[in-house]
């Protein structure tokens, strides 16, 4: 018989991370990585992260990937940067088994700081920082807009 004065389990602390300024393929890598560890992850402002490489080819890359597919049949690719930034990161992750669905499950992205989460300290992933370079690299904000997205 169950103890009634056993306490419930409270659910771990999420980690708050701050993606402005990181690339966002070594971030997304960085987070699936401890997401598959079993930590719950907050990404905040996901519109600041960057993508670097020629802004011509990015811009034609993101285009192309919204294109693919049929309106009906997918394979959906997503506008917002919150979404985008999920996407990449389910990306990194076994997505169709399991384990890979939990994960995901505990990763939550947000476009700017919700105000339950300013609060906290917010880490950085020190290996996802862009290096300077002689052109600015395209934020996921700038690549949002040009995808049509209205933030």
């Amino acid at each position: 018989m169950p103890n009634a004065a056993t306490p419930a389990l409270a659910a771990p602390t999420p980690k708050v991370v701050d993606v402005q300024g990181l690339v966002v393929g070594r971030a997304a890598s960085l987070i699936a990585q401890r997401l598959l560890r079993g930590e719950h992850i907050v990404v905040v402002n996901a519109e600041k992260s960057v993508v670097t490489g020629g802004r011509q080819m990015v811009l034609a890359e993101f285009t192309a990937r919204r294109a693919r597919g049929s309106v009906r049949s997918g394979p959906h690719y997503p506008r917002y940067p919150d979404r985008i930034f999920r996407r990449t990161v389910r990306g990194m992750l076994p997505h169709l088994k399991t384990r890979g669905k939990e994960a995901l499950d505990r990763l939550e992205v947000f476009i700017g700081t919700p105000p339950e989460y300013r609060s906290q300290a917010a880490e950085t992933l020190a290996g996802a920082k862009a290096r300077p370079a002689l052109r600015t690299p395209l934020t996921l904000a700038e690549i949002s807009t040009l995808l049509g997205a209205r933030l």
